[in-house]
């Protein structure tokens, strides 16, 4: 069980978790923290005429039109079910489960003015695994990611789908079966619900997650193909990294070394002088990538631990104030930046596929033993290829552009949605590339023999071996990489080495 509360929450706890699949609850503080701001909202309204953004005006450029209290809970209702105008693919489960999480870890600071009841359905629809069906198309990432967290929130309303028990089915059936009434939103509920960046948020954190598993696969693919293409270990000397001590290259030298340690191939006299880049530059290479994850990480922690509705309430000032913590600018910067750091890590990675197919340092054309009449691993370099130019142009940035909207009020967005759902496939792309550059090491290393590689190189072969034979004659090489990536996802070694730390 995990508690909700308003002590700061790391990535290592998320990944608990989300792995552990831990059921929530709220926190004592935070359902204090939640009555004590709905409490002096209720007040505030009931005491005055002044206008406040949202609660008693209309939204976006609207925001200067009064809406009497007669009108405020179709106020709300209409803002829910005319937001919820999102399109194209249905979001991943992982990514609405991870939206669900932190919409309630952002109300549950005590800012955003909602009932304690609506958070606690929040936490009931986490709990019990109904996931609403949201859109990856609509958001521009200011003004908070609205139409997907306008669909996230239809469900609590009874409207909309949502996926429950293994299926998909409409949200007032789902309410039903769990015995649940349909919630009619007050004064700012629905405004807390569809401000705040937990769309974008959300994809950044999937992204970041399995990233982490990624690198260190990337980083034992590199090591693996050191000894397929039986290269020098000079490039991983540390004091080269002493003198240029970049966080990231001087781990990834750090990670090499240890891995290919007792290697009797790495042992051996090397004919050539210098490696190519793919293999001798992987410290500066990985080392960037690692050095931008750990930079992301580290925007992304802050944004899980903040409010980013609008207006914010401030029961301590007796203070309500807009400002514009719902521009995902941060988190848009962020991601792209990240897509082109980890389409980098799959970039080298196809180079060094390349290297080994090709027929140099003893090693077969295509690695099949009968060249000619087999064909091998000639089209998986393809294959890797074409995925590598896909990445390529995902990597544009979403957050150069802009586009003006409600009548001008929102006059710089910063798309960061877009930014996350591109990054989201290039964090696939990259699972696929590393597969194939593990097939192709793994494949490499059978021509070495009876020289092996590191025990931890090994360890992973033979297991590896145990899901993927050596390519003996030409099969299906889909099915080869399609069982790589499972293997990948569930591989021991990738998750509990310390030498692969990152």
């Amino acid at each position: 069980m995990h508690h909700i509360s308003p002590d700061h929450l790391s990535f290592d706890q998320l990944a608990h978790i989300f792995s552990e699949k831990q059921p929530l609850a709220l926190s004592d503080e935070a359902q204090h923290n939640i009555t004590r701001c709905r409490e002096y909202l209720e007040q505030k309204i009931a005491s005055g005429d002044e206008l406040y953004y949202g609660i008693n005006t209309g939204f976006g450029s609207l925001c200067n039109v009064a809406i009497s209290k007669n009108d405020i809970e179709d106020l709300q209702y209409n803002l829910v079910v005319s937001h919820a105008a999102g399109t194209g693919d249905a979001v991943p489960n992982d990514v609405v489960r991870i939206m669900l999480f932190l919409k309630i870890q952002s109300l549950a600071y005590g800012n955003s003015g909602v009932r304690l009841e609506v958070v606690q359905r929040l936490v009931d629809m986490y709990n019990c695994d109904m996931l609403p069906e949201v859109f990856q198309l609509g958001s521009l990432g200011a003004s908070g990611d609205l139409a997907p967290l306008a669909h996230l929130s239809l469900p609590l309303i009874g409207e909309g789908y949502v996926w429950c028990d293994g299926h998909r089915q409409r949200a007032d059936i789902a309410l039903k079966t769990k015995g649940w009434n349909p919630l009619r939103f007050q004064a700012k509920e629905a405004l807390a619900l569809l401000n705040g960046t937990q769309f974008s948020t959300a994809y950044g954190v999937w992204a970041v997650l399995e990233s982490r598993l990624l690198a260190r696969v990337a980083q034992f693919n590199a090591a693996a193909g050191y000894d397929a293409f039986n290269c020098r270990l000079s490039p991983l000397d540390p004091r080269i990294h002493a003198v240029r001590p970049h966080r990231g290259q001087v781990k990834t030298a750090q990670t090499l070394r240890a891995i290919l340690e007792n290697s009797p191939i790495s042992a051996t006299e090397k004919n050539s002088v210098q490696d190519p880049y793919a293999f001798r530059c992987v410290p500066q290479v990985h080392g960037a990538s690692l050095d931008t994850l750990h930079y992301v990480e580290g925007v992304l922690e802050t944004e899980i631990n903040a409010v980013t509705d609008n207006p914010n309430l401030f029961p301590d000032d007796d203070l309500i104030v807009s400002g514009g913590n719902f521009h995902a600018q941060p988190i848009a910067l962020a991601l792209d930046f990240l897509a082109i750091a980890l389409s980098e890590l799959g970039s080298i990675s196809e180079r060094r596929v390349y290297q080994l197919i090709s027929g140099q340092r003893g090693l077969p054309p295509f690695l099949t033993p009968d060249p000619g009449l087999h064909s091998g691993l000639m089209i998986a370099q393809y294959t890797a290829a074409g995925i590598v130019n896909q990445n390529k142009t995902l990597c544009m940035p979403a957050s150069v552009d802009s586009i003006v909207s409600c009548n001008g009020q929102e006059d710089h967005v910063s798309m960061a949605a877009n930014a996350g759902t591109k990054l989201y496939r290039v964090v696939q792309n990259l699972e696929r590339l590393l597969a194939i550059e593990l097939m192709t090491a793994m494949q490499g290393l059978e021509f070495r023999q009876p020289l092996t590689s590191a025990p931890l190189v090994e360890a992973v072969k033979a297991a590896y071996r145990e899901v993927v034979p050596k390519l003996t004659v030409d099969r299906i090489i889909h099915n080869d990489i399609e069982n790589t990536i499972a293997f990948l996802r569930t591989a021991q070694q990738f998750k509990g080495t310390s030498v692969l730390e990152i």
